[in-house]
């Protein structure tokens, strides 16, 4: 998410980009010095401790990173009179709707992830920061970890794959992310700190989204071997992290307040999977 917001916000002033070793989130103080002394006028935080299960075993940490920080952040951005463009996730809600989760529902988290992003939220929230607050999901790129990447690469290596088949939600391009936070900034943006859901259109499973991902693969190289796709329950694959099991957001506000989309999650991956063939060919 990083390297794609360093590339589309590159045309709108000098940007500077931070790594773990930079600025650590977990470092409270570390984070007022480096806000203090580059003095920015819009700070984006797309970093967060986003390993799911692992959290459920650290959450003093991940509270840091993902509850405490956001807010250190905002107060810093408020004392400049700088906006904050912060990301959280599907993850606050706890799954139980059957229809696109709005702005206005209830949030209910059902693990630490989840639970801490929501208290970042509300951290940047109470700040009285000029912030807007993006929510996504299933967010994945050409680079980093994540659902995508390591389908591709067990598709080499097993000879079958189990993916639960009874999570639904809208798997998120970082591109297109990046690409909406740069037409967002060019926006007139008011006081407050408004949440808005920013994720592609359309719904899926983990399984019917990895059954797209082999199926490409499939196609671009037919003659190697793919690993055999198997539906399970989310019953049968146990984690230390319950998921929710239905997280789809609805996009309407994004829409109407900045007449901003983004694509159905499908033309998305087609368009994904079309820049990583073109540039595996530049590479070769």
């Amino acid at each position: 998410m990083g390297w794609d917001l360093q590339r589309a916000l590159a045309g709108k002033g000098e940007v500077v980009a931070t790594d773990r070793q930079e600025l650590d989130l977990s470092n409270i103080d570390g984070i007022r010095q480096i806000v203090r002394s580059l003095r920015p006028n819009l700070v984006i935080n797309a970093a967060a401790y986003t390993a799911v299960d692992k959290a459920e075993s650290e959450p003093d940490l991940v509270m840091r990173v993902n509850g405490t920080a956001p807010g250190v952040l905002a107060e810093e951005c408020k004392r400049l009179g700088a906006l904050l463009i912060h990301f959280s996730t599907d993850y606050v809600f706890d799954g139980s709707k059957r229809s696109p989760y709005t702005e206005w529902d209830q949030t209910g988290p059902i693990n630490v992830y989840g639970t801490t992003k929501l208290a970042g939220e509300e951290a940047v929230r109470r700040s009285g920061a000029r912030s807007l607050i993006l929510r996504t999901a299933w967010v994945y790129a050409h680079r980093g970890r994540n659902f995508v990447l390591t389908m591709r690469r067990l598709a080499r290596q097993k000879g079958e794959l189990k993916v639960v088949n009874d999570q639904t939600g809208a798997p998120t391009w970082s591109r297109s992310l990046a690409d909406l936070v740069a037409k967002i900034c060019d926006k007139q943006i008011g006081e407050g700190a408004p949440i808005y859901h920013a994720s592609c259109s359309g719904e899926t499973t983990w399984y019917e989204f990895a059954r797209t991902i082999l199926d490409d693969l499939t196609m671009r190289t037919p003659k190697e071997p793919i690993a055999r796709l198997i539906p399970i329950s989310t019953g049968e694959y146990p984690t230390r992290a319950r998921r929710p099991m239905y997280s789809v957001l609805s996009n309407s506000r994004l829409a109407d307040d900045f007449g901003l989309r983004l694509p159905h999650w499908r033309a998305e991956f087609d368009e994904f999977a079309s820049a990583t063939a073109a540039s595996s060919a530049v590479g070769s």
